[in-house]
């Protein structure tokens, strides 16, 4: 859930470090910090709060140097404290490390450092790693060696970076289970969690694999295997820079990655028919479907399950990616795994991709980001092509997505042409949802901001969109919310509405649309205000969404579009940020 970079060049190293830890910053923003060697010195500075707010307090870009490292943290072990922070040091303040990922025997590994003397400072399990290199630096060892001998004693997931006064001119860094990629160029050497923290002129890349350790100078690094023996590994490039990753204007991402869906269906739907047509035959000769994806994703997926179901004639169940393993025993070499992350990172999902692959299932990612750790684990890969997506809740990547599930399941009935012409028609549908609805969410966010409480329902292929509506509201405005089929209102929930409640209803002209109203009146009957997406009007509506009429298929992309907006008028007019919603990390790599 980390961010960690690190570089070792020319340069004064703080200010590289400082501008790639930005690009990471989804990663986590509980606290930040850098560790730079400068004349033979380790100097450290951390504190909470986000990256922005400790430069102007602590002016981080100011340490000299042109070896650092960085870290932007998402708490995990330990609270949010600037003794949690990182870079976490030895005793003597001699050594500073950086890591991503968790330490599962971290207890044990501490209660034996503290009674061999080692004072720890903070709450975390990333403290006893510059504790255990200390040990080992005593016998005089290079710094990387000292790596490699802690590395075994380490059970968990992790993705560290280590510097040194005692061995300078050297970053040091290991993986097992984070991600971990190296950056070479003419400048320096550049180590992160993320290609994209790395600056343009870096277009030499290597990601680490599980027990590699890479050691880099200015313009070297050297990678080993965990026996300590050196590796040639071929570097790669990415097809191109990903752009997108400044608010061109914008208050917030989140807004500006909303109103640009049109043009990303646009860029989504440009995919290898080949490449589906050949995954589409794999899912109807399986024997067995499983789609395995986390939050916004697994929504994406249940719309995917239907429209396999509906087009294709293919079941296929969705699993939440934590719960897996609890229903992994009927995976074996005749199931297909569809994995869906837009990270190509999220801990839950990678873990159920290993047990597929190890009972012998053929695996296909649906990711977004190059050169991520699902990218090396599947057989084929789906890329979204959305771009970075920065804002910690998902909008346009759960979009490609639902293009992706449109595209497969037409496939499935040699209909890829079809459906690509079909989606690119929707564009400008979504484009009118926008125009006809951002000003009168604004408007209508002012009157709902003290709810405590929403609902939102729907039928059919839109169910999903009402959880991934309430899901978002969640996110980032903090209201308690539930999404639900409209069916299951009168089941239980029913009992919650009071007057003025409000009840976001997903209700499409569609074979769908009178149950639906018919639920909306209940609730309405209740006392509650309804809110109705839908391109038919209806006195029984408090706010009429208005959107335009699509094929019956294509609602789940043009319904998504107002309630994504609806959640970011709340939230703006709450006061808080969309783009970094408290407690929540983008990249979810811990388990």
């Amino acid at each position: 859930m980390c961010g960690i970079v690190g570089f070792c060049g020319k340069q004064s190293a703080a200010p590289i470090v400082f501008e790639a830890l930005k690009h990471v910053e989804y990663r986590g923003y509980d606290s930040a910090g850098i560790a730079a060697l400068f004349n033979g010195q380790l100097l450290v500075k951390k504190d909470i709060g986000k990256l922005n707010e400790i430069e102007t307090k602590h002016d981080l870009t100011s340490l000299p140097g042109n070896i650092a490292i960085g870290h932007t943290r998402w708490a995990t072990h330990g609270g949010v404290t600037s003794a949690n922070a990182h870079p976490h040091c030895d005793c003597n303040g001699t050594i500073a490390v950086v890591h991503n990922g968790t330490i599962d025997n971290y207890q044990e590994l501490r209660q034996e450092l503290t009674s061999n003397g080692h004072q720890l400072a903070s709450e975390t399990d990333t403290e006893v790693i510059p504790h255990l290199i200390e040990d080992e630096l005593k016998g005089a060892c290079s710094l990387e060696a000292a790596v490699l001998a802690i590395v075994p004693k380490l059970e968990g997931s992790y993705a560290f970076l280590a510097i040194s006064s005692h061995d300078p001119g050297k970053v040091v860094g290991a993986r097992k289970g984070g991600p971990l990629v190296i950056g070479i160029s003419k400048r320096g050497s550049f180590a992160g969690s993320d290609a994209l923290a790395f600056p343009d002129y870096v277009n030499q890349l290597i990601p680490l694999d599980d027990g590699e350790m890479v050691v880099m100078r200015q313009n070297v690094a050297e990678l080993f295997d965990a026996a300590g023996n050196k590796l040639q590994k071929t570097t790669r490039q990415l097809a191109s820079k990903w752009g997108g990753s400044d608010k061109q204007g914008y208050q917030f991402f989140m807004l500006k990655e909303i109103l640009e869906q049109p043009q990303i269906l646009e860029d989504a739907v440009c995919q290898d028919k080949e490449l589906f047509t050949e995954i589409a035959l794999d899912i109807l000769r399986a024997e067995q479907v499983i789609v395995t994806a986390c939050g916004t994703s697994r929504y994406a997926a249940l719309v995917g399950r239907y429209l396999f179901s509906k087009v294709g004639r293919k079941f296929c169940d969705v699993v939440m990616a934590s719960e897996f393993h609890y229903f992994a025993d009927s995976v074996d070499k005749n199931t297909l795994v569809l994995a869906v992350s837009q990270s190509g990172e999220t801990a839950d999902v990678i873990e159920g991709v290993k047990r597929a692959k190890a009972a012998g299932a053929k695996v296909v990612s649906i990711i977004n980001r190059p050169l991520s750790l699902l990218s090396d684990m599947s057989h084929h890969i789906i890329y979204l092509n959305c771009g970075p997506e920065l804002c910690v809740a998902a909008t346009k990547s759960f979009l490609s997505q639902l293009v992706v599930f449109y595209l497969l399941s037409f496939s499935m009935v040699n209909s890829f042409d079809k459906a690509v012409n079909d989606l690119k028609n929707v564009s400008n549908e979504i484009a009118k949802a926008i125009d006809w609805n951002n000003d009168q969410l604004n408007k209508l966010s002012k009157s709902l901001k003290d709810k405590k409480d929403f609902y939102y329902i729907a039928r059919g292929i839109n169910f999903a969109i009402a959880s991934e509506g309430a899901l978002k509201l969640k996110e980032i405005s903090y209201i308690h919310a539930e999404g639900m089929p409209a069916g299951e209102l009168k089941h239980g929930t029913l009992a919650l509405i009071e007057p003025q409640t409000p009840v976001a209803v997903i209700c499409p002209g569609d074979y769908t649309y009178r149950e639906t109203l018919s639920n909306a009146i209940e609730a309405k009957s209740r006392g509650a205000y309804i809110i109705a997406i839908s391109d038919v009007e209806n006195e029984v509506y408090d706010f009429w969404v208005k959107i335009p009429k699509v094929d019956e298929l294509l609602y789940p992309i043009v319904t998504v579009v107002p309630l994504q907006l609806l959640a970011y008028h709340l939230a703006v007019s709450l006061g808080h940020d969309p783009d970094r919603p408290r407690n929540l990390a983008k990249s979810v790599t811990v388990k």
